[in-house]
């Protein structure tokens, strides 16, 4: 078992990077490998500690065996400070402790006085601090992968307050920021600072990122979760208006698209080149899902290239046509521009734009008004503000409106409802895009069939349409997330992803009983969204992920998640429920912000019971009251075959008599 995961189930463990045996001390920081930037490591220089055994003491101060090896280092009060902290941590299979530092001050803004001494363990996946307050223990588990900034602070000590000033910012992905306070005349902080760089930021060193060194394995294969063929027949392909077509098998026409793709049958492979040719990178329509009984099918592109010179194909006009002929019952279909239509007409300044209805005949052209990466971002720092550290309880209401981050979300459900309704009761075929039609496409397109198909709220279901809809299709979570390299101002991060998953939560409040997993599974794969703990979101497409060979050096989220699934069931849900749509209100006033995620580091925010507790406790009664159910039905059964079985089995009683006289005869 994944004793990291029981341990912390919210927060995934740490980075990698093996360090060279030394007799003497070792250098200040580890030697760099000569290794592919994002590739698996060449070989690691000393042996690794076994899934859930820690690293333990002598009386020395250094670590035994069981711990990090050869190669971590330790700094400042010796063995007093350490122990505790070595006595907590669980390190993962390929997990070592690289450096540790004693007599460290966590300044915590929830704690009275705000300076917490103690222990911090910086190991190849993550940073762990262990420290004793009055107020009871301090720990702070952070994996590397989620470090998006790391800053050095202060310059003179003249007090206290000075003192707390002087040492390291460390600023994460999740919400979260930490600092730590050195004593400027031990002078740790530039070591602490190299060390973290180099772990928090491995592609920036040129070393692999965490997931190549972790050594855990799950039961089952994650990566064979989804299978796209496989996916396309459930669906109904192919059939007299779709094919499953490998014309994208050496990623010839869409480097970005995966290999197998779903497009009309009479389209030509020529026809699908020019067609590529007039889409913004190569992102041709192509089929997400068709609906089991009207065959209305939602599919997603890129922008037309129609520029200031309103340019045309007719190859692209008449694949339109044939998508629209697939469905017998009706003669208009929609094109959902997730944009505004203000930035549709910016983007024709760069060659792109939107469908003329003039042109596009028996095409309905709407504009779902989702903002770009750019302001996502800016709403999500001010989300940042409002919950970090400290929560102004009586401005609350009102800063949460002012980040604009609900309406945000408004806009994206908003449209997801409008395709879903469009699909399923007009029964028309939706064309959906943005720009280059890998971030709100993607967002639009999962929700809508997620909102439609009950498979996709199921846990492999999700699985399934996650992988399907964000990562075959090119979601670019290297360039959203930033894995493993240090720019915290690269204008591609954006928080895409985790509006999909906020969405979620926001659908499973309204319909609690519709979906299979619960909200520890969406926490959890945010957290490992950014841990790097395992190779599901590494790079940018289905291309650059069999290029690197990913599912050969790495392990999926889903081995981990599905290897224990009943931690991420919910107890609540009705897998007997009729009806294969839900329609959620996406007003603003049925939307929320979601606390139990954003808040959850603040100790004030948390909730009075251990919810995962309380619904495993669910789970099993559900399990004994299946069981009963199922024993009792079979009783039933059982006794009913019984009292239909006539009393006298032999023939009747004038037969017995006949034969009675006959033989008397």
């Amino acid at each position: 078992m994944d004793s990291g995961r029981h341990r912390q189930p919210l927060h995934p463990p740490a980075h990698h990077h093996p360090s060279a045996s030394h007799a003497g001390p070792p250098p200040r920081r580890p030697p760099r490998q000569s290794l592919p930037a994002i590739g698996p490591p060449v070989s690691p220089d000393s042996p690794t500690p076994s899934l859930g055994s820690s690293s333990s003491e002598g009386p020395d101060g250094r670590s035994g065996s069981s711990g990090g090896g050869g190669g971590e280092r330790e700094h400042g009060g010796g063995a007093q400070g350490g122990g505790g902290a070595e006595n907590v941590i669980s390190l993962l299979s390929g997990e070592k402790i690289v450096d540790r530092y004693y007599e460290m001050n966590y300044v915590c803004p929830y704690t009275v006085p705000n300076s917490v001494k103690g222990t911090l363990i910086v190991t190849n996946y993550r940073l762990f601090f262990y420290g004793a307050h009055r107020e009871g223990p301090t720990t702070v588990d952070v994996p590397l992968g989620c470090v998006s900034r790391i800053e050095k602070v202060g310059r003179q000590r003249t007090s206290m307050a000075a003192e707390l000033a002087y040492g390291l910012d460390i600023v994460c992905k999740d919400i979260r920021s930490l600092r730590f306070a050195f004593n400027k005349i031990e002078n740790k902080r530039k070591d602490i600072f190299e060390t973290l760089h180099l772990y928090s930021f491995p592609l920036s060193h040129t070393t692999p990122l965490f997931a190549y060194h972790y050594q855990e394995r799950h039961k089952g294969d994650g990566w064979n979760v989804y299978d796209p063929i496989g996916e396309l027949k459930r669906q109904g392909l192919p059939n007299e208006s779709w094919t499953i077509s490998r014309i994208n098998e050496r990623y010839e026409i869409c480097e970005t698209y995966p290999r197998i793709l779903g497009i009309p049958t009479s389209a030509s492979k020529e026809m699908v080149t020019e067609v590529a040719k007039f889409r913004s990178r190569g992102r041709l329509p192509v089929l997400s899902w068709m609906h089991p009984e009207s065959q209305a099918t939602i599919c997603r592109c890129a922008q037309p290239l129609v520029g200031m010179t309103s340019n045309k194909s007719s190859e692209d006009q008449e694949y339109i046509r044939a998508i629209m002929d697939a469905n017998a019952h009706t003669d208009r279909i929609f094109i959902m521009d997730a944009r505004p239509k203000i930035n549709s007409m910016v983007n024709r300044v760069n060659g792109g734009g939107s469908e003329n209805e003039d042109i596009y005949q028996s095409a309905e052209l709407c504009f779902l008004d989702i903002q770009n990466i750019h302001v996502m971002r800016e709403s999500l720092r001010k989300v940042r503000d409002i919950c970090f550290p400290v929560i102004d309880d009586n401005r609350w209401l009102s800063n949460v409106d002012n980040t604009n981050w609900l309406h945000h979300l408004h806009c994206i459900l908003a449209g997801a409802v409008k395709v879903a309704d469009k699909v399923e009761n007009a029964k028309s075929s939706v064309i959906v895009h943005c720009s280059d039609g890998w971030d709100r496409t993607a967002q639009i397109t999962s929700m809508a069939m997620m909102l439609m198909d009950p498979y996709y709220r199921s846990l492999r279901g999700f699985q399934v349409l996650v992988e399907k809809e964000w990562l075959s299709f090119g979601h670019k979570f290297a360039h959203r997330i930033g894995h493993g390299v240090d720019k915290p101002n690269d204008n591609d991060r954006s928080p895409v992803f985790l509006q999909f998953i906020d969405c979620v939560w926001q659908i499973m409040n309204q319909f609690p009983n519709s979906f299979e997993f619960n909200e520890l599974f969406l926490t959890s794969v945010m957290d490992h969204l950014y841990s790097c703990r395992f190779g599901t979101f590494l790079f940018n497409s289905d291309k650059e992920r069999r290029q690197n060979s990913l599912s050969q050096h790495t392990q999926s989220l889903w081995s981990f998640v599905n290897s224990d699934h009943h931690s991420f069931l919910n107890p609540t849900y009705n897998d007997m429920a009729d009806g294969r749509s839900i329609m959620p209100e996406t007003s603003e006033r049925y939307l929320k912000l979601w606390t139990s995620y954003y808040c959850r580091h603040n100790p004030r925010m948390r909730p009075q019971e251990n919810i995962p507790s309380r619904g495993s406790q669910m789970l099993f009664f559900k399990s004994q009251l299946k069981t009963k159910f199922s024993h009792l039905k079979k009783e039933t059964s059982r006794r009913t075959q019984k009292e239909s079985i006539p009393t006298h089995v032999g023939p009747p009683s004038s037969a017995r008599l006949m034969s009675s006289d006959s033989t008397n005869i």
